[in-house]
């Protein structure tokens, strides 16, 4: 009972964070399919009074929870990749232009369907969990005549403890595995306790040579889970992906994926980074992005000696930064994997060469920069350690994916930016990515006002173009003296060329349509804790996925 009980709460984390992963509202997701499988288990176990010979039906009900446990992630991830190659498809067929992809009626209702399969499934493996207790219960029953004053706490102290093992197990190891191989190995616990259960009990089970067979045939279907499952997965998710994937890991953290493309205007091939499922950049255009996210807060700042980046795992804002008189940069991410992917030196993983020649050409190996100090580390935590050694920088530039997910709202809040002011300079410069004034226009000014609140004394912001992104936003502060577009105007000529950029260009990016910040006294500060940004973003996101549908 206790290793059931942590393959079943296994399953429910399996499926809670593939939901996460296919739906993309994260949070809403998990939340949605753990209450879905606890009210699918509840369910389950009033079924399990219809079956008369509880020996014979718990035996068949391991062989079909390992079943449907180790392939219900392959099945929903083929239905969601054939919704989405459809209209690809039926384009070819109709000999289309490429620039045209079908999207009517049949083809969205097929897309929504196959995004609500991970509920169906979480229905169907919660039901078959929840039987699992009443049937053990009957079957000690029967078995050794313990009723209920003695049976009840026997089976529920183990399911408690089981769960919690299964628990830890999913956090310390299979959190980092490929999803396949996490689902295959969680379903050989299944497999192996119904061989054991029909061993040991076979006398009472009806059908049992069969049961042996079925259990006989899970493991080779197993075997091959285990071993090629992730490829499928791997090719199934890529057609999700406009372009060819050329890399696709699970790191600890985030899925990464590269994909690349052929343009007749670009002697290389375009790049672009995905982490889960979204766009991080273009290699087409991502100077126009970091020239806009580095130069205007370098420019603001009166000396540039000392230079703090949080995020910026790929190292491109290090790469602009560097091409400034700095000497020393330090950059703080948190994911170890996606750090050697663009040039950092960790021994743990090997990621394939030819990916991280081509990453760190566009990067220009600036991670191997003797005045580059990589720190693999929560910059949460980091910040607070910066602090107790008495760091200071002269700019702290912000590049962190947009907050997306609770556990990044934390990183946009009111406490983590008053930890920032502390770290810098009077006379140096703040920048926050801060996501896109047009998509998102309510979470990109609670950013500002977020930063005001913390104590800085001059907050603006500002905005650019990006293609890949389309409208874009940044948020700029400094703690005394002018403000950062007042110090950027008062220099005649940039110190260090840009191929984008001039003094004037980045002084009209501070310019916005009249009214855009007529909401600003309604819109709310981050607090830690509030989650008040994320709201904002999800909704925005939200809304405008209706209004593409619409």
């Amino acid at each position: 009972m206790a290793i059931l009980a942590g393959c079943g709460l296994i399953y429910e984390y399996l499926l809670s964070h593939y939901a996460g992963r296919v739906l993309g509202s994260v949070e809403s997701a998990i939340y949605a399919m753990i209450g879905t499988m606890i009210v699918a288990m509840g369910i389950g176990a009033f079924l399990a009074r219809w079956f008369k010979d509880a020996f014979t039906a718990f035996a068949w009900l391991e062989s079909l929870i390992a079943l449907v446990g180790m392939g219900c992630i392959l099945a929903i991830a083929s239905v969601i990749a054939v919704s989405y190659s459809l209209p690809h498809m039926f384009s070819e067929i109709f000999n289309l232009p490429p620039d045209i992809v079908l999207d009517g009626y049949v083809f969205v209702k097929l897309q929504e369907i196959s995004r609500f399969l991970p509920y169906v499934f979480g229905l169907l493996l919660g039901m078959l969990i929840g039987m699992e207790i009443p049937l053990i219960a009957r079957i000690r029953q029967q078995v050794y005549g313990r009723f209920l004053e003695n049976n009840a706490g026997t089976i529920y102290g183990a399911d408690y403890i089981g769960a919690g093992i299964g628990a830890a197990i999913w956090v310390s190891i299979m959190l980092a595995m490929p999803i396949m191989q996490a689902a295959a190995w969680t379903a050989l616990f299944n497999i192996v306790a119904g061989l054991v259960f029909l061993w040991r009990y076979h006398q009472y089970v009806r059908f049992a040579r069969l049961l042996l067979l079925c259990h006989v045939l899970l493991l080779v279907l197993f075997a091959f889970v285990l071993l090629f499952g992730s490829g499928w997965m791997k090719e199934l998710s890529n057609v999700l992906y406009k372009d060819k994937v050329i890399y696709s890991q699970a790191t600890k953290y985030q899925h990464v994926v590269l994909t690349e493309r052929l343009s007749r205007n670009q002697n290389e091939p375009i790049t672009d980074l995905y982490l889960n499922g979204r766009l991080q950049f273009s290699s087409v255009d991502e100077q126009i992005y970091h020239t806009m996210l580095v130069y205007p807060a370098m420019l603001a700042s009166n000396r540039h000696d000392k230079v703090l980046i949080i995020g910026g795992g790929d190292g491109l804002a290090l790469r602009d930064v560097l091409k400034w008189p700095v000497k020393h940069v330090t950059l703080v991410d948190l994911d170890a994997q996606l750090l050697n992917l663009f040039g950092h030196q960790d021994s743990r993983y090997h990621p394939p060469k030819q990916i991280v020649e081509r990453l760190t050409k566009l990067n220009m190996h600036a991670m191997e920069d003797p005045r580059a100090k990589i720190k693999v580390a929560d910059a949460f935590l980091e910040v607070e350690r910066l602090l107790a050694a008495g760091e200071m920088f002269d700019t702290i530039i912000v590049d962190l994916p947009d907050p997306n997910h609770p556990d990044l709202n934390k990183m946009y809040s009111d406490y983590f930016y008053n930890h920032l002011r502390q770290l810098l300079a009077a006379d140096g410069a703040m920048v926050v990515q801060s996501t896109s004034p047009y998509h998102a226009k309510k979470a990109f000014i609670s950013i500002a006002k977020t930063v005001k609140v913390a104590g800085f004394s001059f907050v603006e912001q500002y905005q650019q173009n990006v293609p890949s992104f389309g409208q874009w936003g940044w948020t700029i502060a400094t703690k005394a003296g002018a403000s950062a577009s007042t110090r950027i105007a008062q220099k005649t000529q940039l110190p260090v060329s840009s191929r984008w950029a001039s003094r004037d260009y980045l002084l009209a990016a501070f310019i916005f349509p009249n009214l855009f910040f007529e909401l600003e006294n309604t819109i709310e500060v981050n607090q830690l804790g509030s989650g008040r940004l994320y709201d904002y973003y999800r909704q925005a996101w939200q809304l405008e996925s209706e209004l593409y549908k619409n």
